[in-house]
C-alpha cells in the first residue's frame, strides 16, 4: 500500500514564439501552451504526475474538492481512485484526467514503464505529423514538404471552410505536392464544433459523404471527425458508406460507456480516444479491447501537451495496436514546436525520421524539470493531511470536523477492507 500524503496543483503557461490558431477554435489566438499539472505524492515519497489542458484558471477550486476524496488512500488501488474521481464528477467536475498520475506512481514503485506493467513491450512507434492550423495552399505545401524532409511518412492536415470545394482544393494541393511520398490524413474538426470566437462550418451527412468521396479519389489515408461526435446514426451510416477509413472519438467526456456503444454501432473504423479526455488509462484500454473484439482499429489521440503525449504513448504500447496506424505527433512550427509542447519535461519526446523509440524509464516515462516548472508554473493548490484537518475545521467547524474524521475511520474504505478481509 502506498498512501497519498500530499497533492499539489500548478497552472502552467509556456509562451509560444508566435500565436497558434487551432483549427478547432476558429479565430482563437493561443499565445501559450496552457495546462494544469497535478502532482500526487505518496507517504513513501513517490511522485506521480498528470496534466489536463486548460484555457484559463477554470480548475482553481478543484483541489479542495478532490483532496478529501484522495488523501490517505492507496494510490495504487486504481479501481478505488477511479471510483473517487467518479464521485467527484457527480458534482459536475470532470477529474479523470488525474488517473494517469496513479499509474505513474504504480510504475515507479514497480520500477517498470506503465506500458510494460499493463502487458505491453518496448518497441519503435511510427508517428504522423499532426498539424493544427488552417493554412492557405502554399503554406500547406511548404509545411508538408518540411515534415517530409524531417522523415515523416504521414501527415494530417486540417480543413474547416464553409465551402466544401475550398476544403477539397486545399487537400488536392497537398496531394499534388507530396502525395506520392507521404500518406495524408484529413481532420474536419466537426466532432466538437466551437464557435466562441468565430462561426464555424457544420457538416451534415450529405456533405460528409461528398467530401469522403473526394478524399477517396485522392487516396487520402483517413478522414477524421467529419460529423458531430454524438451523431451516432449518421456516423455509422458514413462509416458504412465511405471508401476510406473514418476515425474519431477523442473527447467523449461520457467516457467508456458512450465509446463502447459507439464501437458496437461501428461509428468509426478507427477509434482514437484520448486517455486525458475520455476517462483515463484504464478506461481507454477497455475501449481498445472492445475495438479488437468488434474487429475495429484503435490508436489514441495525443494533442494536449508533452505529458498527455506520454500518457497516450503508454496506452498505445499497452493496447497491442502499435503499428496499426501511426501515432499522432502534434507539431505545428513556428508556433507549436516540440520544445513548446514538452516545455517542462527534462527530455522532450524527440523523433528520428518520424520514429519514436520509447524510453524504459519507470512510470509514464518522463521527468519534470523543476527549474522549468518554477519558471512556467504557478502553484494554486497544495494539501496534505495536516492542512486538510485545519481546512475542514475552518470550513465546517471543530465539532463537525471531528465527527467527519470519526466517521471516515469507522466507515471508510480501509475499515471496509478490514471487515471484508
Amino acid at each position: 500500500m502506498s498512501k497519498i500524503s500530499q497533492i499539489d496543483m500548478y497552472h502552467v503557461r509556456i509562451p509560444l514564439d508566435r500565436p497558434f490558431y487551432p483549427s478547432w477554435i476558429p479565430g482563437y489566438p493561443a499565445t501559450d501552451n496552457r495546462f494544469d499539472l497535478i502532482r500526487i505524492t505518496t507517504k513513501d515519497g513517490i511522485q506521480g504526475y498528470s496534466a489536463g489542458p486548460a484555457i484559463a484558471s477554470e480548475r482553481q477550486g478543484i483541489g479542495n474538492l478532490i483532496a478529501p476524496y484522495l488523501l490517505g488512500h492507496d494510490a495504487t488501488d486504481i479501481n478505488l481512485m477511479l471510483q473517487r474521481l467518479r464521485e467527484v464528477s457527480y458534482l459536475g467536475v470532470r477529474a479523470n484526467w488525474i488517473e494517469p498520475a496513479f499509474w505513474d506512481i504504480k510504475g515507479k514503485l514497480a520500477n517498470k514503464p506503465v506500458y510494460e506493467l499493463l502487458g505491453g513491450r518496448r518497441e519503435p512507434v511510427e508517428l504522423y505529423a499532426s498539424t493544427g492550423e488552417i493554412k492557405d495552399g502554399d503554406s500547406r505545401i511548404f509545411e508538408a514538404r518540411a515534415r517530409l524532409a524531417e522523415g515523416f511518412k504521414t501527415i494530417k492536415i486540417r480543413v474547416h471552410d464553409f465551402d466544401v470545394q475550398t476544403d477539397i482544393a486545399h487537400v488536392k494541393a497537398v496531394v499534388d505536392a507530396v502525395g506520392d511520398k507521404m500518406a495524408i490524413g484529413v481532420d474536419a474538426n466537426q466532432g466538437w464544433r466551437v464557435t466562441i470566437i468565430n462561426d464555424a462550418p457544420l457538416w451534415d451527412l450529405d456533405r460528409a459523404k461528398y467530401f469522403a468521396d473526394a478524399c477517396a479519389e485522392m487516396k487520402i489515408a483517413w478522414l477524421e471527425e467529419p460529423l458531430p461526435m454524438d451523431d451516432y446514426e449518421n456516423l455509422s451510416a458514413l462509416t458504412r458508406y465511405s471508401r476510406i477509413p473514418i476515425t474519431g472519438g477523442e473527447v467523449h467526456t461520457n467516457g467508456k460507456a458512450e465509446l463502447k456503444y459507439m464501437v458496437e454501432k461501428k461509428c468509426y473504423d478507427i477509434f482514437q480516444p484520448d486517455a486525458i479526455m475520455t476517462g483515463g488509462i484504464s478506461h481507454t484500454l477497455d475501449i481498445a479491447a472492445h475495438c479488437r473484439h468488434h474487429g475495429l482499429k484503435f490508436t489514441p489521440h495525443t494533442w494536449t501537451n508533452g505529458i498527455g503525449f506520454a500518457v497516450n504513448l503508454n496506452v498505445l504500447l499497452a493496447s497491442g495496436f502499435n503499428g496499426t496506424k501511426p501515432l499522432e505527433y502534434p507539431i505545428n512550427p513556428p508556433s507549436w514546436t516540440i520544445g513548446k509542447r514538452d516545455g517542462i519535461l527534462k527530455t522532450p519526446f524527440e523523433h528520428t525520421n518520424g520514429i519514436l523509440n520509447p524510453t524504459y524509464n519507470p512510470g509514464l516515462g518522463f521527468d519534470i524539470d523543476p527549474d522549468k516548472l518554477k519558471k512556467y508554473g504557478k502553484k494554486f493548490f497544495t494539501m496534505n493531511k495536516r492542512k486538510l484537518v485545519f481546512y475542514t475545521i475552518r470550513d465546517k467547524g471543530l465539532l463537525t470536523a471531528l465527527r467527519l474524521n470519526s466517521n471516515k475511520k469507522k466507515y471508510g474504505v480501509d475499515a471496509r477492507k478490514k471487515i471484508n478481509g
